[in-house]
């Protein structure tokens, strides 16, 4: 097994494992990141006194920074470098992160939503170096699967990110609900939130610390060049030769909605599980807690199912596989919308296993045999990250109706991701039928 994964890592006889290491430490990064955001949804709302749908700004923010930057950051990497690239991300993670000391100082909600924007413009820069780069290192053939073993630590990160949510912010947040906060006085309101905001904080200002530690590595580690000879721009001819393609085409449609998926199973499953376990007479704070460490427990199963199907990629067809876990997570997602109790609960932590392999294989498969125009193409495939910023608000709407065909709202909401493990199903099908044509 270790010989495999190091003659993935080869190209022309030169290994790239040091490279690849450091490389992939920037995915658990950025997992970080996202995952220690999604509980945020609830804690502003809590903090803030807000709706679930002004919550979900959070994640207007978060992921409207990757849509925004991604072109740009494909322009900056094709004059400078992947490594550059990867520098100027860490530095905006970095500037976003340590912005949250200011936010908290100003007492409004807003400042934070500019933090988390500046953090993912420099996640945009991230993933749009990163993702092509892992793929130079080594040949083609073995390009998606040497992406999904980077991608397999991503989650890693975001074990931490949740971790550190639920232990450093949740649980050191007052436990007093919206509707008990909502009637405090106003200076008692006012200390309370500022309590609140300093716990929240205080992880993004050590995830700075960390961030800069790293980027110092960069600056001082020799990396490959990979694909980084071309420095002409031309973006117009370039995005027209790429978007002729339609297995790249199609397979941004597919990351927009799988994206939009994965952020709206792992945002609301603390809305979800705070319901039912509300509904069986538990408080809401224990309710939120439990309902935490099943989203971790969804994180560990995504984790443990990234291994195994990267290893089932040696052996099945990746679209092959695609269809074959969209297709279980259609089931499982019918499972979150019509049972009312704790099997509703289970079917919506297994569909994490099935989500596991989703984002990098049609990443993969989206940019095979287009050479340098990678980097161009990496960027649109960044910015369908949007679904994980269009699609949450739209659910979370649905979720304040409470109610919706006498059904909990909540179970009504999952139909959205329903509808976005079809888009992935049928693209998974496209592919392994080979249909698509150059």
């Amino acid at each position: 097994m270790e010989k495999e994964k190091l003659s993935i890592l080869k190209k022309d006889g030169v290994s790239y494992l040091l490279p690849f290491i450091l490389v992939t430490s920037c995915f658990a990064l950025w997992g970080f990141a996202n995952d220690i955001t999604n509980p945020m949804v609830k804690a502003f709302s809590k903090i803030f006194r807000m709706s679930v749908t002004d919550g979900t700004l959070v994640q207007v923010a978060f992921y409207g920074g990757y849509f925004c930057m991604a072109f740009p950051a494909a322009m900056f990497i094709r004059k400078y470098s992947y490594k550059k690239g990867i520098m100027m991300g860490l530095a905006l993670y970095a500037i976003g992160a340590f912005l949250f000391f200011p936010a908290k100082m100003s007492g409004s909600y807003y400042p934070f939503l500019i933090a988390y924007f500046i953090l993912t413009c420099g996640l945009s820069f991230l993933e749009t170096s990163s993702n092509p780069y892992i793929l130079s290192m080594g040949s083609e053939e073995t390009a998606t699967r040497r992406l999904n073993l980077a991608q397999s630590f991503n989650p890693i990160g975001s074990l931490c990110g949740m971790y550190v949510a639920m232990n450093f912010i949740q649980n050191r947040l007052n436990p007093l609900s919206s509707e008990e906060r909502a009637l405090l006085p106003k200076e008692e309101f006012q200390a309370l939130k500022d309590a609140d905001l300093g716990v929240l904080i205080s992880p993004y200002l050590a995830i700075g610390i960390v961030i800069l530690i790293v980027l110092f590595l960069f600056v001082i580690t020799k990396m490959p060049h990979n694909g980084d000879e071309n420095t002409s721009i031309n973006f117009v001819p370039t995005i027209k030769r790429i978007f002729k393609r339609k297995h790249y085409r199609e397979g941004v449609i597919a990351q927009f909605f799988y994206v939009g998926a994965q952020i709206m199973c792992w945002t609301f499953i603390i809305q979800y599980g705070t319901r039912y376990f509300m509904s069986t007479g538990m408080d809401e704070k224990s309710a939120e807690v439990l309902s935490q460490q099943y989203n971790i427990a969804a994180m560990v199963i995504f984790c443990c199912s990234r291994f195994i199907c990267t290893w089932f990629l040696r052996f099945i067809n990746a679209g092959h596989l695609l269809r074959i876990l969209a297709c279980a997570a259609m089931v499982f997602t019918l499972g979150v919308i019509f049972f009312q109790n704790i099997f509703g609960m289970y079917c919506l932590v297994a569909i994490s296993a099935c989500m596991s392999l989703m984002f990098p294989t049609i990443y993969g498969i989206a940019l095979e045999r287009m050479g340098d125009d990678a980097k161009f193409g990496a960027a649109g495939l960044i910015m369908a990250i949007l679904g994980g910023s269009v699609l949450p608000p739209i659910q979370a709407s649905i979720i304040d109706q409470v109610e919706v065909f006498n059904m909990p709202a909540v179970n009504v909401s999952f139909i959205l991701p329903l509808i976005c493990f079809v888009v992935v199903f049928i693209y998974g099908h496209r592919v392994y039928n080979r249909i698509f044509t150059e």
